[in-house]
This record gives C-alpha cells, sequence and structure tokens, in this order.
C-alpha cells in the first residue's frame, strides 16, 4: 500500500476491535504510527503486538471515553510519548440499553453522553492546538445513521449520535481556518460484534433490506477506506461533512 501517512501520528480510540481496529490497521499500513485506545489495556497491547507483526508502527493506551481524567491522561501521554498527533478519530461509543426512551434512567442517558459526545469533545478541544501548532490535522467523529434517522429502541443512542454530528460541525467551522479539518462518517449497519444483536436477527434483518438497495450488510474495512481519504491528502477540501456508509439505507 501506498504511504499516504507516513510520517503522520494517528490517535484511535475504541481501536481493539471492529471498526476502530479496522480504521487504525488501514491507518497503520498506510505509513501512520497508530496510537490505539480502549477501555483495556490488555486488549489494545493484544491487537499493538499484532499489529506490530504486520509492520505497523503502533501505541497502546488503555482509555475509557466516559472518564474525563482518562481522557485528559490519554492526551498527555500521547502527547509526551509522540510529540504530535496529525489525525485524531473518535469511534468509541457505548449503548448499554435498548428500549423505548420513557424507560431509560437518567444514569443511562449520562453514560451514553459521557462517551458518545462528551469524550470526543474533550480529546478533540485537547488536539486542536498541536494540530493548529503544526499547520493542520484531521479529526473523524464515527456517528451513526442513528444519528440520522432514529431507528427503535435506540433512542439515546440517536440523541448522542446526532450531538456527535453537530459536535464536527461546530469545531469545523471555527477550525478551518487553521487547516484542521473535521468530519463525520455515519455507518449504517456493520458486521461488528457490537451490532450483533442486530445483524444476527433475521426478523430485523428482513426490515432492514426492505428498505436498504444494497441487499448485504457492511464491513469494518468500509468504513476504513472512507475514513482513510478522509485523514489523507484525498480528503483536504473536506471539512464539516457528513459521509454515510450504509447500503443506502438513508435514501
Amino acid at each position: 500500500m501506498e504511504q499516504i501517512l507516513k510520517g503522520r501520528v494517528a490517535l484511535i480510540t475504541g481501536a481493539s476491535k471492529g471498526i476502530g481496529k479496522s480504521i487504525a490497521f488501514l491507518f497503520g499500513k498506510a505509513g501512520a504510527t497508530v496510537i490505539l485506545s480502549s477501555r483495556k489495556q490488555q486488549a489494545v497491547d493484544e491487537v499493538g503486538e499484532e499489529f506490530k507483526r504486520e509492520g505497523i508502527s503502533a501505541g497502546a493506551i488503555a482509555c475509557n471515553m466516559g472518564k474525563m481524567e482518562e481522557v485528559k491522561q490519554l492526551f498527555e501521554t500521547t502527547k509526551q510519548d509522540y510529540g504530535r498527533i496529525d489525525i485524531l478519530v473518535n469511534n468509541a461509543a457505548t449503548n448499554p440499553i435498548f428500549g423505548p426512551v420513557e424507560e431509560a434512567t437518567t444514569e443511562a442517558f449520562d453514560k451514553i453522553m459521557d462517551v458518545n459526545v462528551k469524550g470526543p469533545f474533550l480529546i478533540s478541544k485537547l488536539v486542536y492546538p498541536i494540530m493548529k501548532d503544526n499547520g493542520g490535522g484531521a479529526v473523524i467523529n464515527i456517528s451513526s445513521v442513528e444519528g440520522i434517522t432514529p431507528g427503535f429502541g435506540l433512542g439515546l443512542y440517536s440523541v448522542s449520535k446526532a450531538a456527535l454530528i453537530m459536535l464536527s460541525k461546530v469545531t469545523a467551522k471555527e477550525w478551518g481556518k487553521d487547516k484542521v479539518r473535521v468530519n463525520t462518517i455515519c455507518p449504517g449497519l456493520i458486521k461488528t460484534k457490537f451490532s450483533e444483536a442486530l445483524w444476527s436477527n433475521e426478523k430485523i434483518m428482513s426490515q432492514v433490506f426492505k428498505m436498504q438497495p444494497i441487499q448485504d450488510i457492511g464491513k469494518p474495512e468500509d468504513i476504513a477506506s472512507l475514513a482513510l481519504m478522509l485523514a489523507s491528502d484525498a480528503g483536504s477540501f473536506c471539512t464539516g461533512a457528513v459521509f454515510t456508509a450504509d447500503g443506502g439505507l438513508t435514501i
């Protein structure tokens, strides 16, 4: 693969599996040094060792994106160990509940918003001055089609992902003058552990395929390829944009 990210440092949250791991792998193959972050140190250590065997320069730093002190420490450790951050991918997310909004607790609301919105807000805010001083950078927020059109049972998750889309647009507008680009990717149904309850349910899938032109389930690699474009010079004129990768579900 062409080394289109050579010399760049990329921090990816939620990188121990699924979409985050796939993005980190592709970035690493494109020449970036990748810092893998997830809640458990063992999980990111294992992925880091796997990547190194593939010739990828990788570091691993545990962080719960719902705990702001850990988010600050993630930033400080990355800054200290690598000196720069050129690319930030806010991929970590949570959804501990499934059901109607009226049954959701305020505790669940806080947890979802902390991980899905507040954590990305804080790490982006911390990374921005470094990107500005380095002449630019790319922030990629992984939202969801649920943030565009709400489905059933994922109400608070949809609220958080809609907020993440607007966070991207606001920061893109404010930081564009410093050549810091911020874009959003909204995956549809992607075959990951996170979404297994959906794609493993035949009844749900039959309903999805009634609305989705491409009769297939997306792969993490489909999102990674789009993220690579946005992180590289190929996406140099893209900011504040919302890209769907959903098989046409939201048409």
